[in-house]
């Protein structure tokens, strides 16, 4: 089975070597655990350490913000995207006209995504976050769009990495219940002051590890360590 690299440190090692190619994987947890500096992370790695462009596609982030995040990390960003390895897209869900309608303007985004992926011949690709899709859908809607959403993506040929909000419990995998249904695999993270931790959810199609692990955010990104594990009760 071919994979795909994280690159962050300790995260292969759970995966059993990486993410399947052309997975779609939702990194999952609450406010400040962490996920949009894996899934920049991800991003960068991969186009430093694999040759691998990324695309990272914001649904509610400033653009601008999203550089500066990346820099603070020491991460040359301005240099990857010079070279063509990096680009940061803005998705809007807003109407373009009184006459479109919800799916109409998805189609448009997904369109322009699959622009963005060609542009630079993308192998990874983030949509931070599904959970915006909440302000403008009704709860029957939701699983239907979702599911076509990640179909559409694995359409472009990449390694795919959603995030959604969750409440800050350690049983809840999506925002609404939904979403962890419609992806190949799920990677939660949770900060129980002072402690973080990741725990693979689930991971088609290879076996990964089954126990929630310490992660740290320090001056170079994410790390996971694979030799100690959380106990699950400790998790709140």
């Amino acid at each position: 089975m071919e994979r795909t690299k994280t690159g962050i440190p300790g995260l292969d090692e759970l995966l059993n070597g990486g993410i399947p190619k052309g997975s779609n994987v939702l990194v999952t947890g609450g406010a400040g655990t962490g996920k949009t500096i894996l899934t920049t992370q991800y991003l960068y790695e991969g186009a430093l350490k694999y040759g691998e462009p990324g695309v990272f596609v914001t649904l509610e982030g400033n653009i601008r913000d999203i550089a500066w995040n990346m820099e603070s990390f020491q991460w040359d960003i301005k240099s990857l995207q010079d070279q063509g390895m990096f680009t940061i897209y803005k998705m809007s869900m807003e109407f373009a006209s009184q006459k479109e309608t919800l799916e109409d303007r998805l189609a448009e985004e997904l369109k322009e995504i699959e622009r963005e992926v060609k542009d630079i011949n993308a192998k990874r690709l983030v949509i931070d976050s599904t959970t915006v899709f909440g302000a403008y859908l009704e709860p029957s809607m939701l699983r239907t769009t979702l599911f076509k959403l990640a179909d559409s993506l694995k359409t472009f040929g990449c390694t795919t990495i959603l995030t959604a909000e969750t409440q800050a419990t350690k049983n809840t995998f999506s925002s609404f219940g939904v979403e962890e249904f419609v992806v190949d695999g799920v990677i939660a993270l949770y900060f129980t002051p002072p402690n973080r931790s990741l725990f693979v959810r689930k991971m088609r199609g290879t076996q990964h590890d089954a126990n929630p692990h310490p992660l740290t955010i320090g001056g170079n990104g994410i790390s996971v360590n694979p030799r100690d594990n959380i106990i699950w009760d400790a998790i709140k």
